[in-house]
């Protein structure tokens, strides 16, 4: 436990020494609600979006870039880079395993994750009025599954990938169609119908964040489908996973 708690410590010294990764992760998003909220068009109730304003539409896609950035982009890229150089091979001779970094590094990816989750959830509703989560349990449920499914696609990477620009390679499609269907790049409303169901149960399952922020309680199937692919990236990416 003494040799987590100190891997635990030195990686997030190095995760925030970068800057980059918690800027991206953290206030990208935060800079989006911002500017979306200060547009008033941005605050108006509109009924194409069931009588809601565009930023209460859109915040549940704010929060994926938060999710695939610290699941898919930035956790594999660190694992697969340790594994390049050696570093998880080294740890497998100390009292320290392998498994406490890759321990670590998910508690960090996790503890990013609710910050953003926090943090923008705080700022929409202090700053422009976004209610906060209508049904509380159901957005955890969505936003534990959804993350669960990111984090076990981004090990997967990691698990593949031999080096850590194979890693940056695989990852970017993986991120560049989270965000799609995530409603990043265009809002859904803007997308046919078709890649809107795709969206649905393309993790981290944006349709039952949305649900369970702004209306009711998430629909099972969303949640069922992000708890299969956790479970079957997840396993797959143990099975194929190597320290060296």
């Amino acid at each position: 436990m003494h040799a987590f708690g100190q891997i635990l410590k030195i990686e997030t010294r190095l995760y925030l020494r970068d800057f980059a990764s918690p800027l991206i992760t953290i206030a990208l998003p935060l800079a989006l609600l911002v500017v979306f909220g200060l547009i008033p068009a941005g605050r108006e109730r509109n009924p194409q979006f069931g009588d809601r304003a565009f930023i209460e539409y859109f915040a549940p896609s704010l929060l994926v870039i938060t999710l695939a950035m610290a699941a898919v982009n930035i956790l594999p890229v660190v694992l697969a880079t340790y594994r390049e150089r050696g570093v998880l091979r080294r740890l497998a001779t100390t009292p320290a395993s392998p498994a406490a970094l890759l321990a670590a590094q998910l508690v960090i990816s996790l503890a990013t994750i609710l910050v953003g989750a926090v943090l923008l959830i705080g700022v929409g509703w202090l700053a422009f009025d976004v209610p906060l989560p209508r049904h509380p349990l159901g957005f955890t449920l969505a936003l534990v599954l959804g993350t669960a499914a990111l984090l076990a696609l981004g090990l997967l990477v990691a698990a593949v990938a031999r080096t850590a620009k194979a890693a940056q390679g695989m990852a970017v499609p993986v991120f560049m169609v989270t965000m799609f269907f995530g409603g990043v790049y265009l809002p859904r409303f803007l997308l046919p119908d078709f890649l809107v169901r795709i969206g649905d149960y393309t993790p981290p399952g944006v349709q039952a964040l949305l649900d369970a922020w702004t209306a009711d309680a998430p629909q099972p199937l969303h949640l069922a489908i992000m708890t299969v692919i956790a479970v079957i990236a997840g396993a797959t990416a143990a099975k194929l996973f190597r320290w060296e």
